[in-house]
């Protein structure tokens, strides 16, 4: 081989070690570049925090319909929170004063409401638990939302009107006398907006009768950012959090929910019912004449609320547990009921029967509750004030 051509094959192999060399570089650098999008598109498709707001009266013990239909919500919602989600749970008082209260009694409810909500399963070191009236800023949020509230739209709000039917034990909304209607129950669903906006919130885990007024809520949301704009909107559009349970019907007229102000005792299953009340309770129940068990809410309401709450009980769905009963009576249905939701509450009972007397640690957990509330919703009144121009 001449000298020459060795010296033309060396050359050609030092190119293509070169163009390897190059080629390997360039894949190197399209994996980075591969990989540095898909992280940005992970980056972009991660899920932002939510901040998550409900509140629940202090008027009474609550009763199962409660339990199944918020409480253990709140607990689940709680389980299965991102570590960066921030949790917010209220007793709302000022809300019980909607209605005519007992002073006594409802310094008693709101110290025991607060016993519920830790017996449940509530943690205050992971959610923040406080009353909603130890906190100004809902007040003073209110009264700012209610300027820009049309009258129009408080006036189609339909729950209201329930909530004077139930409280006058009258038999539906048309038998209510709107002379009794106050100020406060015509304007709550504006704070009940207020509770929400104080700390933009973006869920809001509620009754799905509470649902046109969380579309009052985005209303009002969007009607403040765009009265009052600034850099970027103030407040979010929360969303509503549908729950899965069924609505818990009561024991007595399965046409009207279960109810802590309804006349009969023996219509409601309480927290605090010993297990000879719950069965006695719910053999009580009202069902129908028909053979078998199936799951019909419309023409069998009273059997489809049984259902509803032993599938509510199990976890399960209310038309599988229907099978498990077609050739069954009401007797072996209701004796399954009465285990499964003495099962339930059992453990809850004695943990609030155990809470309700140690004051000092309900005060503290109220105390510590409060300042947080109130840290984050400070944030947000400094903004409102500032935006409507009360600096």
């Amino acid at each position: 081989m001449s000298l020459l051509h060795r010296q033309l094959q060396r050359r050609l192999a030092t190119l293509s070690s070169s163009r390897r060399a190059s080629c390997g570089k360039k894949t190197i650098a399209r994996r980075l570049g591969d990989s540095a999008v898909s992280n940005g598109q992970a980056a972009e498709q991660r899920t932002p925090p939510r901040v998550v707001f409900s509140g629940i009266q202090p008027t009474g013990t609550p009763h199962l319909g409660n339990l199944l239909g918020a409480l253990l919500n709140w607990v689940k919602l709680q389980r299965d929170a991102a570590p960066e989600d921030q949790l917010i749970y209220s007793i709302v008082g000022w809300h019980a004063l909607t209605l005519p209260q007992d002073p006594k009694a409802l310094s008693a409810a709101r110290s025991d409401m607060l016993a519920v909500l830790l017996a449940v399963g509530l943690d205050p070191k992971r959610s923040i638990i406080f009353h909603q009236d130890e906190n100004l800023h809902h007040a003073e949020l209110a009264w700012i939302l209610n300027c820009i509230t049309p009258m129009g739209k408080l006036r189609r709000m339909t729950t209201w009107k329930s909530r004077l039917a139930a409280s006058r034990n009258a038999r539906d909304d048309s038998e209510v006398d709107e002379s009794l209607l106050n100020a406060g129950l015509f304007t709550y669903p504006v704070l009940q907006a207020a509770d929400i906006l104080a700390y933009r919130a973006t869920h809001v885990p509620v009754g799905e009768d509470q649902k046109q007024h969380i579309e009052l809520c985005r209303d009002l949301a969007d009607s403040f950012n765009r009265t009052f704009k600034g850099k970027l909107p103030l407040f979010p559009f929360p969303e509503h959090v549908i729950t899965m349970s069924p609505r818990i019907l009561s024991l007595k007229d399965p046409s009207s929910k279960m109810s802590k102000s309804a006349p009969d005792l023996n219509s409601r299953i309480l927290l605090t019912d010993s297990p000879a009340q719950v069965r006695s309770k719910i053999r009580g129940a009202v069902t129908d004449s028909t053979r078998g068990i199936t799951y019909d809410p419309v023409e069998r309401p009273g059997a489809a609320n049984l259902l509803n709450i032993l599938a509510a009980c199990e976890d399960g769905d209310p038309g599988n547990v229907a099978v498990r009963y077609l050739d069954k009576g009401h007797g072996e249905l209701k004796a399954d009921v009465a285990d499964a939701v003495e099962e339930l509450i059992k453990g809850p009972r004695a943990e609030f029967e155990r809470l309700r007397g140690e004051k000092e640690y309900l005060a503290s957990v109220a105390r510590e509750g409060v300042q947080k509330a109130r840290q984050l919703s400070e944030v947000t009144i400094r903004e409102v004030r500032a935006r409507v121009g009360l600096v």
